[in-house]
């Protein structure tokens, strides 16, 4: 049968002038944008500065990236910090859930405990880790097992620097955990069973089986999800906004704060824009390597 391109193309229309009027147009102008500075969200009024924006955001804004000290500071140190832990604990923590509750009698049971928490929104969440993280023992359920364990006084975990951010992750990787679970889980049990059977009827213990057989047939799956993760992280915002509001002194900025703070909270538009590029620029690799990879399986 021959194919009609005029028809394609009217089937493909919709979605075309959809994604142009939605997703191009405003990256477009995000882009042009970040190219201007002013106060305030009339961008009409704003001046033309070239690439000021981006010298200054690496130059003269402390709070975005400092590396006048050891350890380094700044929303973007902080978003390395979200880059390496988050999608490590996510993933792994996943894929062990999903390879033990394949084996026990209660896998349903299990499964759902552990999806509960992305049945909660992000500001919800965000509240309940609030009151976890209290330093008040009366709320804080951490402070009051801390206290009572070991009789000194309640931690201010999220008031100190050096604690905040793990506290926020942790809460993070409370919330999608369940994501990575339920994925590799239906990976793994679409594994061909006659292989995991071979390679124990050779003589390979559980622990090489999962080393050896496992992993390597989920590794498709595992950057899949693992990218998710990633690409989760650089557009992150709402955790931080709801438990720390970026604080205490601005130690817990990640960039997808960075960029919310300066376009509403401080009225520069302009200066957003750039950070939000930045974003975009971090996250182009993760996505070409994903199109890359659908396109070597498909083939």
């Amino acid at each position: 049968m021959k194919q009609n391109p005029v028809l394609g193309l009217a089937f493909a229309l919709p979605a075309i002038l959809l994604i142009g009027i939605f997703l191009v147009y405003p990256t477009i102008q995000t882009v042009r944008f970040s190219f201007y500075d002013g106060v305030g969200l009339n961008l009409d009024q704003y001046e033309y500065v070239g690439l000021e924006n981006y010298v200054n955001l690496f130059t003269r804004d402390n709070g975005f990236f400092n590396i006048d000290r050891f350890p380094p500071t700044g929303a973007v140190f902080n978003t390395i910090l979200w880059l390496v832990l988050y999608p490590v604990f996510t993933v792994s923590l996943g894929l062990l859930i999903a390879v033990m509750a394949n084996i026990v009698r209660y896998e349903v049971l299990v499964k759902t405990i552990i999806f509960v928490p992305m049945a909660i929104s992000f500001t919800a969440a965000g509240i309940i880790w609030r009151f976890v993280y209290s330093p008040d023992e009366r709320t804080g359920i951490l402070n009051a097992v801390y206290t009572a364990l070991s009789g000194q006084e309640p931690i201010p975990w999220l008031g100190r620097t050096d604690m905040v951010n793990f506290g926020i992750i942790i809460a993070a990787v409370w919330l999608s955990t369940g994501f990575c679970m339920v994925v590799l889980s239906a990976a793994l049990k679409s594994l061909p069973g006659e292989v995991l059977e071979a390679a124990r009827v050779d003589g390979a213990n559980n622990w090489n089986t999962f080393w050896r057989i496992m992993v390597p047939m989920l590794w498709p799956t595992i950057v899949v999800v693992a990218t998710t993760q990633i690409i989760g992280v650089l557009k992150a915002f709402d955790l931080v906004f709801i438990m720390t509001n970026g604080g205490p002194r601005g130690s817990s900025e990640i960039i997808g704060y960075t960029m919310y703070n300066e376009t509403f909270q401080n009225g520069r538009a302009g200066y957003g824009m750039a950070v939000a590029v930045i974003m975009l620029i971090v996250v182009l690799p993760f996505v070409y390597l994903n199109i890359k990879r659908f396109r070597i399986e498909r083939q």
